[in-house]
This record gives structure tokens, sequence and C-alpha cells, in this order.
């Protein structure tokens, strides 16, 4: 029976990520008015598929591998614990990465069940989260300015026009993004586990995104899409372009980052450019605090759970 609990687990969090990335790929989109919610979700249930099958198999062995040795105790609680707290997370209507919060309660389960934790590895993976949203951060502001030089130029509807195209298609980048890292990482302890064959956590794994997309990915696009600050399909496709290469970089180095935070990121970065007026502080530090009370909660409560359960 306890081979099925981080499975299930596991699904939880697909359907918490649904739920909660599908605004980092097509929030922007559908706050700017480029595609209606249901069309952007099958766009985006599509290419999560693709990025975990094409690219997820170096993360997953980063989160699943390199970080603990996992028995199916380990990576039941901290499957458990991370479903609870991202699901409790996007109720509230507040961004909060898997990842981050998958990988806290990882290092927690392990530490307090006595196994030997990367810490180096850790450490790596902790300096990738911190400066990864202020790389987004630069390469929007730039690619913005930029942009702004070069489509002067143009007539205006010749510039709304090929905008659009461009946002479209830095929203796949994003849903690649969020397959090949993101899901990538959840499905990764599985996999290594032995709980899972790899297709078989691609598929799960996809086919559970979506629905969490499907059924609640409403009450975060409207945060991400329209309240950090206003976008249009110029500063959107700015936004989205910069985290979605940021997080396909450190995709390539196999490193498991917030695509969360990467796009919140780069949207501040494109507000930069607007003024500090045009963007909203308060929800900067309520998402900041969650940056750092998801993965220190997983942490501290898996530690808690070991110890107990092995006291």
């Amino acid at each position: 029976m306890i081979d099925y609990i981080p499975i299930i687990a596991c699904v939880l969090m697909a359907v918490g990520m649904g739920s909660n990335d599908t605004s980092n790929a097509v929030g922007i989109c559908i706050g700017c008015g480029l595609l209606k919610l249901k069309r952007a979700i099958l766009l985006f249930g599509v290419f999560v598929l693709v990025g975990i099958a094409v690219q997820g198999e170096r993360v997953m062995k980063t989160v699943g591998k390199d970080i603990v040795e996992v028995d199916m105790v380990v990576l039941s609680i901290s499957c458990i614990v991370s479903a609870t707290l991202i699901i409790g997370s996007n109720w509230k209507k507040i961004p909060l990465s898997v990842l981050q919060v998958l990988i806290g309660s990882l290092a927690g389960a392990g530490a307090g069940a006595g196994a030997a934790v990367n810490y180096p590895k850790l450490g790596q993976i902790l300096l990738s989260w911190a400066v990864s949203p202020f790389i987004a951060l630069v390469l929007a502001h730039f690619l913005y300015r930029g942009l702004e030089r070069v489509l002067s130029r143009y007539p205006v509807f010749a510039i709304e026009r090929a905008l659009r195209g461009l946002l479209l298609a830095s929203s796949i980048l994003i849903a690649y993004n969020v397959g090949a890292n993101s899901l990538a990482t959840i499905m990764g302890p599985a996999v290594h586990a032995g709980a899972l064959g790899t297709w078989q956590a691609f598929i799960l794994g996809a086919l559970f995104v979506f629905l969490g997309a499907y059924f609640l990915s409403y009450r975060v696009v409207d945060t991400i899409g329209k309240g950090i600050t206003a976008l249009d399909p110029f500063s959107g496709f700015a936004a989205q372009f910069g985290a979605g290469v940021c997080v396909l970089m450190f995709t390539f180095l196999g490193m498991p980052i917030s695509t969360t935070y990467c796009i919140i990121g780069a949207i501040s970065g494109v507000g930069l450019v607007k003024g500090m007026g045009t963007v909203r502080k308060d929800l900067l530090l309520k998402i900041l605090r969650n940056w750092i009370l998801g993965p220190t909660l997983g942490f501290g409560i898996c530690f808690l759970f070991m110890r107990l359960y092995y006291a």
C-alpha cells in the first residue's frame, strides 16, 4: 500500500501545478485578451507533455537522486506534505513554487530519517532559486527597452499583429519549461525511487497537470496576468520571453528552478521600465514571504514527521 502513497501525492502535486503554473504560461495572454481560458489551457497541456518528454530527465535525476537517496517512507512523507502545502496556497490565490516546497520537504525528510543529504548540491539549487528571478528581471527589462526602440519605427497595426504572434510563442516556451523543469521536479523522486516508470511519470504527470489547469487555474490566473502590473501584448511578450529563456538556461544545467518566480521577476522587470509606481509592491512582498515560507515549512514539517516516525 505504501508504494501507492507517493504516486497519489505526486498526482495531487501535478494538479496543484496545473492550477498554479498555468498562469505562468498563459496568464499574460489571458490578461491582455489574446486567448480565452479554455483554449489557453489546452495549449498549455500539450506543451507540458512535450517539455517533460523531450528534456525532463536531467532535472528528474537532480531532484530524484542527487539531493538525497530516498526510500518509500521518505518519499511518501515529503510528497504528502508538499501536496498539502501547494493546494492550500493555491486556494489562498498566492502563487507558490511546487518544486521549492518539494525540494525543501525531501531535504527535511531525508535529514529527519538520518539519510545522507547532499548539501553542496542543495546549496547550488538554493543559489539558482536566488539568482534566477533577477536574471529573468534583467532579461525582460532590457528586452522591453530594445523592442521599444526597434518597433517604434513600424506602423502600430503591424507591431500589434507581430507582438501577438510573439506572445503566443513565448507562452508555448513557458509551457514547455513547466514540463521540462517543474513537472520533472515533482515526478523525479517517484521515478528514481522505483514507484513509477519514466514514461508512466510523463503521461500521468502531464494528464493531471492538465486537469488541475482546467478545474482550478482561474484562481491564480488573475494574480499573474493582471495583479502585479498592467500588461499589454508588448510588455507581456518581454516578460514571458525573458522568463522563458531564463528557465531554459537552468534546465540545460539540470537545475530545478521556479517558473513562478522567474515570471514574477520578469513582470517586475517590465514594470520597472514604466516606473516603480506601476508595480504592486505589496503583492510582491506577499509572494516573497511565500518564497521563504514554502520550502522552510516543507523542511521543518517533514523533519519533524520523520523524527516522530523513527522515535
